[in-house]
């Protein structure tokens, strides 16, 4: 490896947060990583992805971006054309092609129960527009997002949830950054949200590196060692 480790610079998808990456950072700092979990807006797809890229732009020196479920959408967008991004890794994560959104792919695939979970609350945007915060109901939380996580954290994981809009999840996707820089994606195999199927299919589309884990939908908290593990596999291989 070079001298200089990359910055692992983690984006949370929906319906959760930063904290959602709290064991993958710890495990990742233990191995002398510098790692930024950004805030991921959830708003739109274009305007989530510029806000990453501004961030990861800022940054001095090699980055390896991750992101979980809609978090990949995100990062496929942002990272293109960023040179000093080395590698993608995503954790039960959308890969979309060109014109592909969230909503399209988790359907490609039988398995997905995550409709029948949602809570919709309408809200404006500071551009006027109309539009859904989607939410996961609070009582449905632990089975459909995180059902190997134990209950006491995901009682605490639903409180605190960050909504998504219904538009960010039907935008498609632009250029993607996978077709051009080197990607690993974790599979969960037990997800409710992406069915794993699916998961297979787009990272064989990408011709990435691929772990498969069992594991819900939250593999970054219940499997924070696994996705940890393939992000230092991601760097090092690209140092």
């Amino acid at each position: 490896m070079s001298a200089q480790k990359p910055t692992i610079v983690l984006v949370h998808g929906a319906f959760a947060d930063s904290s959602s990456w709290n064991g993958v950072i710890d495990k990742l700092k233990s191995h002398g990583y510098p790692v930024v979990a950004a805030s991921n807006p959830l708003r739109g797809l274009t305007s989530d992805a510029a806000h990453v890229r501004q961030l990861v732009s800022s940054i001095d020196g090699p980055v390896v971006l991750a992101g979980h479920s809609y978090g990949g959408s995100v990062i496929s967008n942002a990272a293109t054309g960023l040179d000093n991004v080395k590698a993608l890794v995503f954790a039960a994560a959308f890969l979309p092609e060109e014109g592909e959104s969230a909503v399209t792919l988790s359907g490609k695939f039988p398995g997905s129960t995550l409709g029948e979970a949602l809570r919709p609350v309408p809200v404006t945007l500071p551009n006027g527009s109309q539009v859904a915060d989607l939410y996961i109901e609070q009582s449905k939380f632990h089975a459909q997002f995180a059902a190997d996580v134990p209950e006491e954290t995901t009682t605490i994981m639903a409180s605190t949830q960050r909504p998504v809009t219904d538009a960010a999840l039907a935008e498609g996707a632009s250029a993607p950054a996978w077709k051009s820089i080197p990607s690993w994606v974790v599979v969960a195999t037990e997800d409710q949200n992406i069915p794993h199927q699916t998961q297979i299919f787009m990272a064989e589309r990408a011709k990435a590196t691929v772990v498969t884990v069992t594991s819900s939908h939250a593999v970054s908290v219940s499997r924070p060692g696994d996705v940890a593990r393939a992000i230092n596999e991601a760097a090092q291989a690209t140092a």
